[in-house]
């Protein structure tokens, strides 16, 4: 079921270039997706940004359907908010502890007064709202090798490193390391790139947990950050994150837009998801060296449970969840949008995040697995308004009028 339409919508849909979010697991490092980032933040914080109190939440208009899989998303979040530093300044961790405790008993019937009693809407900077989507692929793939399964699919590799470069000056040896590997010599140098990897570089070593059936797919999926492999007999094998080669992150939709390949013209193709994939199998050649322009390689792990975990640790849920940058919105925070995509619009559960996914008011959407999921995330691109739902409170204490 997707969405209800929300509010007065504000501005036009913009060319979608295949944008994701990516799942991963706590702690791991975020895989950019392909998506045209907004103007940088004026400041690094939302409280540093400027916030405002919003509308009452009870003018917001939600359903008792929407309230309930935001409430569900919120209960499973909230092991994890409680004991997580608040990045945005907008909440203290004792700021969430009345709202988790009510949670956990909470009646689903009555979903929509958790929030109309427990929360007080928040508006970020303007709070002018840019959503893109993503979602959990399901793709051909078998645990063991058969024919017609040749794409490997990689676990971490233990050569894969942090360390300094030799040459590296010590005053420049800031923050973390790059990652990299120990070559020959005994240096640290950048770890194999994609074209590397396709080519065999990870070949025989015993890395990999299965092996997929379409690479175009495969790449997708690797965008994504997480998806299902469907076996011929139906067995479904999940996958989740587990690292990155430390290689840089080019995305093929902004290339292509580049080389004028993607529009409504003749000869062009349609800026989602959809079309770039339809240029790759349409243009073999050329498809294979525009994937090996984004060097960045995903490794994975299988993953076991009922859903693909968030940066939350959590399982993201389709229509509940989304990705935002944690500098500006509580991990764990409901959010409220209103867009000019009526499908994306209502009450949604901070949950993830992605290296696309920057500055106030930025979101991505999750929509799930299965075929309307990719029709629905790959074209997915909105424009309008947010709001953050804060614990009643918490607005009183940082002095918001």
């Amino acid at each position: 079921m997707l969405r209800r339409t929300a509010g007065a919508l504000l501005a036009a849909p913009l060319l979608v270039l295949g944008a994701c979010s990516t799942i991963i697991p706590p702690g791991a490092e975020p895989e950019p997706e392909p998506t045209p980032l907004p103007s940088p933040p004026a400041a690094p914080t939302a409280l540093l940004t400027g916030v405002e109190r919003g509308p009452g939440i009870s003018s917001l208009g939600f359903t008792l359907a929407d309230a309930q899989g935001a409430l569900a998303s919120f209960v499973e979040s909230c092991p994890v908010i409680l004991k997580r530093e608040d990045k945005s300044g907008l909440t203290r961790l004792d700021d969430w502890t009345q709202p988790c405790r009510l949670a956990s008993t909470w009646p689903m019937e009555r979903a929509d007064r958790f929030f109309t009693e427990n929360f007080e809407t928040a508006r970020v900077g303007e709070g002018e709202a840019f959503a893109t989507g993503y979602f959990e692929p399901q793709i051909a793939g078998v645990r063991e090798r058969q024919p017609g399964y040749d794409v490997p699919v990689y676990a971490m590799p233990s050569d894969l490193v942090r360390a300094w470069p030799k040459d590296t000056p010590a005053e420049e040896r800031d923050g973390r390391a790059p990652l990299g590997r120990i070559d020959e010599n005994g240096d640290h140098v950048p770890y194999y790139d994609r074209g590397e990897i396709v080519d065999g570089a990870l070949a025989g070593r015993g890395l990999e947990i299965a092996w997929a059936r379409d690479e175009v797919e495969f790449f997708f999926l690797q965008i994504q950050g997480s998806g299902q492999l469907i076996g011929p007999n139906g067995e479904v094998m999940r996958i989740g994150y587990a690292g990155q080669n430390g290689r840089g992150y080019t995305g093929i939709g902004r290339v292509m837009r580049d080389q004028g390949l993607l529009g409504d013209g003749p000869g062009q193709y349609p800026g989602s998801m959809q079309g770039i994939m339809r240029y790759i199998r349409e243009n073999p050649e050329d498809g294979d060296a525009l994937m090996r322009m984004n060097q960045s390689w995903i490794f994975f792990r299988e993953l076991v449970g009922d859903g693909p975990l968030g940066s939350l640790g959590v399982p993201v849920r389709r229509e509940s969840s989304v990705a935002v940058d944690p500098n500006f919105v509580p991990y764990g925070a409901p959010v409220w949008l209103a867009l000019d995509r009526p499908e994306a619009n209502g009450l949604w559960v901070a949950q993830d995040t992605g290296g696309a996914i920057k500055g106030a008011n930025r979101f991505d959407t999750f929509w799930g697995a299965g075929v309307d999921s990719r029709e629905i995330a790959g074209g997915m691109s909105g424009r309008g308004q947010a709001l953050i739902l804060l614990p009643k409170g918490a607005l009183d204490r940082l002095g918001v009028n």
